[in-house]
């Protein structure tokens, strides 16, 4: 059995955005293969997920299914997608470059000494083989991906590049169970419990509106500007890192070379000076806004539109302009 293997992360029985953008270009690539869609589901509670897999084009669903993998434990759920791997024998396994699919896939392609090619903008098959297209150096250049004999070839997809297929061909949908033979090893490290923050669920890394302020925010009670502007975009809030090493954001909102790449429709850097590490982590935005009072600052030579003032200032006028458009 060969085809394309898709790894579906879900929280809460819900599919992850970017797991949808990859089973969509799982479908995609299994077309031009002209082979079959496999999709792998991994958790404690993953019932009334089937349909939603098979509309997307998902031939073939896998859950593995245990209590203690209602919170992702990574040797467990190596251990079950190399069970998947070994019973499906695919050319291909894809999953989303989210925070989990970054941990997974080098641990799943490690046990088998297959290529891996993470945070992908593009794939495709040619020539009988899979190619990928990933940036590097910092996003300065692309970097195509060839891949040697090695099954299956495998590759993380960065969230908000593809898009979810609107009227995709369904698939067969046949779910099968997926019994894995778990060790206590496998259940090393455990999360016992999670702690949503208050305010906004959104995910920088799957936004399609970002908002982000940077060092020119000059303390914590200044994000109220931020998110102020995101709310009324209906977007998510950012950081920059100077801002997240000064303490006035939690980490998990840095956007960046150490924080999170991120490709959203509209990124806007408030008071950010366009740093290299920042930039990498935001540039392959489609649309960039960016407001600082510095006209000479970097951050302008990227942006597709600049304000030139004071962010205290033009956030205002911008969230009751924005208001009067919405009616």
């Amino acid at each position: 059995m060969a085809g394309v293997l898709v790894f579906a992360e879900q929280r809460d029985n819900k599919l992850k955005k970017p797991s949808l953008e990859t089973v969509s270009e799982g479908r995609r690539l299994a077309d031009a293969m002209k082979t079959d869609l496999s999709v792998l589901m991994i958790g404690d509670d993953l019932s009334g997920l089937e349909g939603e897999l098979a509309r997307l084009g998902a031939d073939r669903i896998l859950k593995a299914m245990e209590p203690r993998l209602r919170f992702y434990a990574p040797e467990a759920y190596a251990r079950a997608a190399e069970e998947a791997v070994r019973r499906l024998d695919p050319d291909v396994f894809l999953m989303p470059a989210s925070a989990m699919g970054k941990d997974l896939a080098p641990r799943v392609a490690a046990r088998f000494r297959a290529g891996l090619a993470s945070d992908c903008i593009s794939i495709s098959y040619e020539g009988g083989a899979l190619a990928a297209k990933r940036p590097v150096y910092s996003g300065k250049a692309i970097a195509t991906m060839a891949f040697g004999t090695v099954r299956p070839a495998m590759a993380t997809l960065r969230p908000n590049v593809f898009r979810v297929l609107a009227e995709p061909r369904p698939g067969k949908g046949t779910v099968e169970e997926l019994s894995v033979p778990f060790e206590e090893k496998h259940f090393r490290s455990r999360v016992t419990a999670v702690q949503a923050e208050s305010g906004s669920t959104l995910d920088v890394a799957e936004a399609d509106i970002v908002v982000s302020g940077g060092r020119a925010m000059q303390g914590s009670e200044n994000f109220k500007y931020i998110k102020m502007l995101a709310e009324a975009l209906g977007g998510a809030v950012g950081a920059s890192r100077a801002a997240v090493d000064a303490g006035w954001i939690d980490h998990q909102h840095q956007v960046g070379q150490t924080g999170k790449v991120i490709s959203p429709t509209l990124y806007i850097a408030c008071g950010i000076s366009g740093a290299i590490q920042h930039l990498a982590g935001m540039s392959s935005s489609k649309v960039i806004v960016a407001i600082n009072k510095d006209a000479e600052a970097p951050i302008f030579k990227l942006a597709d539109y600049g304000i030139v003032g004071d962010l205290y200032q033009v956030i205002p006028m911008l969230v009751e302009e924005i208001k009067r458009i919405k009616g």
